[in-house]
């Protein structure tokens, strides 16, 4: 019996490979490009930024929060400046997680004119390192920009454990 199975077992595998060898659906050779090498794709290259476009210059592309404690939001404006030839519009800023949340002008910066990217961070139930991006995506020459925020959140102060019940000494007896 066992025989029986392993021969079968064989069988089965040897007509999965013949099948899986099958050239039938294969596409047939093109007789006409037989003599011509086979171009390879090539990628296409990355367009070049146009030079008329708004151009951020922030006045800092990084901000570290120091030592914050827990509880609060951590706040702060990125400045910048468009020093381009075109107004910037914003299209979209998200913070790389939920607790990373920042505001935009909706409103087209002229050139050289100043905007603000207000960004704030729930330092509530987050105690450690700060380590987050904001992503902000335009029609100036840097799209997507990327501002990054640093610090360290230290925990709640821990409640104060309230004090013990003094209960009053027992009578004395006479």
């Amino acid at each position: 019996m066992k025989k029986i199975f392993v021969t079968l077992f064989c069988l089965s595998l040897s007509t999965a490979a013949l099948y899986a060898q099958d050239t039938k659906n294969a596409p047939a050779p093109n007789p006409n490009n037989a003599a011509q090498p086979q171009q390879q794709a090539t990628p296409a290259a990355p367009a070049a930024p146009d030079p008329n476009a708004g151009s951020f210059k922030f006045k800092e592309e990084t901000h570290d929060f120091g030592t914050v404690p827990e509880g609060p939001l951590a706040e702060y404006d990125f400045e910048f400046k468009n020093e381009g030839k075109s107004p910037i519009v914003i299209t979209e800023a998200h913070g790389s997680c939920g607790c990373t949340v920042p505001s935009w002008p909706h409103e087209p910066i002229l050139p050289k004119k100043k905007g603000v990217i207000h960004v704030a961070y729930t330092t509530n139930g987050r105690q450690g390192m700060i380590n987050k991006d904001v992503i902000i995506t335009s029609n100036a020459q840097q799209s997507p920009m990327r501002l990054h925020i640093t610090g360290n959140v230290t925990p709640k102060p821990a409640a104060p454990a309230p004090a013990p019940a003094t209960t009053p000494p027992p009578p004395a007896n006479k």
